[in-house]
């Protein structure tokens, strides 16, 4: 291996970077990955706007025509974001319709010592726990 070539796989700390981590690297950075992120950034801003503005109203664009993988791009993006879960599930509702994947969200409250605690989720097909301890108040169909 030339200097030149150790140096470009070299990290930060000078240490190789191995094949795996090539590999992680290069499917973190696809072109089809930064793709859905950028959706996904601009989607949780519109999102968080329209609720403001419309309420449950809100509509989110489709993302564009991108493989299934690039939801790496969705997930990291609203793990950086804290998105609220309203703003969380209709980004993702519009993702997985965008995949053939149609689901619903539920907006459900619960009582709790403390007074009411509302929450949202995407109604998936195997079940979620938010199911059992929320009850429902609004079920939004995918777009």
């Amino acid at each position: 291996m030339t200097e030149h070539e150790r140096a470009r796989l070299a990290d930060r700390d000078g240490q190789l970077v191995s094949s795996t981590e090539q590999r992680h690297l290069a499917a973190r950075f696809a072109p089809v990955t930064l793709r859905a992120a950028w959706w996904t950034y601009w989607s949780v801003r519109r999102a968080r706007r329209q609720l403001r503005d419309s309420g449950v109203r809100a509509q989110i664009p489709p993302p564009p025509t991108l493989p299934w993988a690039a939801g790496r791009g969705v997930n990291a993006v609203l793990r950086r974001q804290e998105p609220t879960c309203l703003e969380r599930s209709l980004v993702m509702q519009a993702w997985l319709a965008a995949q053939g994947e149609r689901h619903d969200v539920v907006v459900g409250v619960n009582r709790t010592t403390s007074g009411i605690d509302a929450h949202a989720w995407v109604d998936l097909p195997r079940g979620s726990s938010d199911a059992a301890r929320y009850h429902e108040l609004v079920r939004l169909p995918p777009p």
